[in-house]
């Protein structure tokens, strides 16, 4: 996947303009899929946490904080995901042995703390989740598949970016008409920054930053390097924490890292005396032996109100469950 080009974040654009019509006929396809498919309903509750735009938002810390939230309530929750970048079609559950050109880096990651299903067919993913036992099923990404049927979809939103240009794709970011995915959702997740993006929504809206679990020490300096959806956040990120930061790459999200482009990276590290740092997505990317040489920073989701998003699970999905 491309990084997002930037006339994707202005209004107004010739290029966008010129687009448009692309977009429109994307936009009404997606509409008319959605709408015409059947979707199959299985015999757990299926919480999708999606997005309206392409590029990363956040989704994946936002779905780990839920699985960990259903633990802590004895609840066996699974995740479903496609497993983007992998060439298993599937469903099979994600275990230690698998890299991540079989899942998908973002997949690996998550089955480091919750149990997790790669599916191309997300009714098959889930009934593959159900027979082994998994009471609740997390989806990350789906939202704009509608073969099954979702009991709760959650949209995450970035708060700095929102929806670039409002457009549809390749005009702007969006995956599908805004008012149409808008409308699907039962309650958003505003990450970051409130730019007042959603402020004409009525439907609950959750607040929530993407915060470091633990600190790096301020004596090392790091060469930093991203391949995910927006690669200037995490280093907006490092440089927010005061990592002395002397040399930055970015890469197209799930960017597949050959040996040639690791020495490279370690070659720019030495010279400027520094120590790779990269994101835990990124780092899924990386053989065993090239991991060893590589610091990640580890991010988790920090609710504004970890109260209100409990009450508001409680009456949609866990307490059906009792």
């Amino acid at each position: 996947m491309i990084n997002s080009p930037k006339f994707w974040l202005k209004r107004s654009s010739l290029l966008s303009f010129l687009l448009m019509p692309l977009g429109w006929v994307y936009g009404s396809i997606a509409f008319i899929r959605l709408k015409l498919t059947p979707s199959k309903k299985v015999r757990v509750p299926v919480i999708c946490v999606g997005n309206l735009t392409l590029g990363g938002v956040g989704k994946t810390p936002v779905v780990l904080s839920l699985a960990k939230f259903f633990q802590g309530k004895k609840i066996k929750v699974g995740i479903l995901t496609r497993g983007y970048g992998g060439n298993l079609k599937g469903p099979v559950r994600v275990s230690a042995s698998h890299g991540a050109q079989e899942v998908g880096d973002e997949p690996l990651l998550l089955a480091k703390n919750v149990p997790t299903w790669v599916s191309r067919d997300r009714v098959r993913g889930a009934q593959a989740m159900i027979r082994s036992g998994i009471q609740l099923i997390l989806m990350d990404d789906g939202f704009q598949n509608p073969r099954i049927h979702k009991n709760l979809n959650l949209v995450v939103v970035d708060g700095s970016t929102g929806f670039g240009n409002s457009h549809v794709f390749p005009a702007g970011p969006l995956r599908e008409f805004c008012w149409a995915g808008m409308d699907r959702a039962d309650a958003f997740v505003l990450m970051g920054k409130d730019s007042k993006v959603l402020y004409n929504v009525n439907k609950p809206i959750f607040k929530a930053t993407l915060v470091p679990t633990s600190s790096l020490p301020t004596t090392q300096k790091y060469f930093a390097f991203a391949g995910i959806g927006l690669p200037s956040k995490f280093f907006e990120s490092l440089k927010r924490e005061n990592v002395p930061v002397v040399g930055i790459e970015s890469f197209s999200d799930h960017h597949p890292y050959s040996e040639e482009d690791f020495q490279r990276l370690q070659g720019k590290a030495e010279r400027l005396g520094a120590k790779l740092l990269t994101t835990e997505k990124d780092l899924m990317r990386l053989t065993p032996s090239q991991r060893k040489l590589v610091v990640s920073f580890p991010i988790k989701v920090k609710w504004e109100s970890m109260e209100a998003l409990e009450k508001f699970l409680k009456e949609k999905v866990y307490d059906p469950l009792d």
